[in-house]
C-alpha cells in the first residue's frame, strides 16, 4: 500500500529565506555560507503557475516554499563548449545557447528560455565573454562564424 503524500505549502510572504539579484541565498542571519546548502537550494528550485519555489520531500511529507527573489530565480552559472554552447543553470539544468534569446538590461546579460528570464551570474558572464564583442554602445555575440547583435531592453 502506498502512503499518501502530505504537502505543506509556505507562501512567499512567510518564507524565511530569499535570493538576491546575484543569485545568492540569504536568511535573517545573512548570506548562506555553506556551499553545499547553497547548491542544494539551487537544485531544488522549481516553478509552477504561482511562481518559483524550493521543494523537498521527507518521508510522506513534501514541503514547498515559495521564496522572494530580487531579479530572477534562474542564473547561468557555467558555459560548456559541447554540441555548440551549453549553458548550465543554477538548478543544474543544461540548455543550448540560442543567441537570439540574449538581451542586456541594466548592464547585465540575460536570456529568455521557455518563458523564463535567466541572468548570467559573474562566473557565467566571464565564461561567455570570449564570445562577446562590444562596438561603441552595442553588444554582439560571435558564434559559428556569425555575429548576432544583442539588444538592450528597458
Amino acid at each position: 500500500m502506498t502512503e499518501e503524500i502530505t504537502e505543506i505549502v509556505i507562501p512567499r510572504e512567510e518564507a524565511v529565506f530569499w535570493m538576491d539579484k546575484n543569485g545568492r541565498w540569504h536568511n535573517k542571519y545573512g548570506e548562506f555560507q555553506n556551499r553545499r546548502i547553497r547548491e542544494y537550494f539551487h537544485r531544488c528550485i522549481e516553478r509552477d503557475e504561482n511562481g518559483y519555489y524550493v521543494t523537498q520531500q521527507r518521508g510522506n511529507v513534501r514541503e514547498k516554499v515559495y521564496f522572494p527573489y530580487e531579479d530572477t530565480a534562474l542564473f547561468v552559472v557555467d558555459v560548456r563548449k559541447q554540441d555548440g554552447i551549453q549553458l548550465v543553470l543554477n538548478t543544474g539544468r543544461c540548455i543550448p545557447l540560442q543567441p537570439e534569446s540574449l538581451f542586456v538590461k541594466d548592464d547585465s546579460l540575460y536570456l529568455e528560455h521557455d518563458g523564463e528570464r535567466i541572468k548570467f551570474n559573474d562566473r557565467g558572464l566571464m565564461k561567455i565573454s570570449e564570445f562577446l564583442d562590444f562596438r561603441g554602445d552595442r553588444y554582439f555575440i560571435r558564434l559559428d562564424g556569425r555575429t548576432v547583435a544583442i539588444p538592450e531592453r528597458d
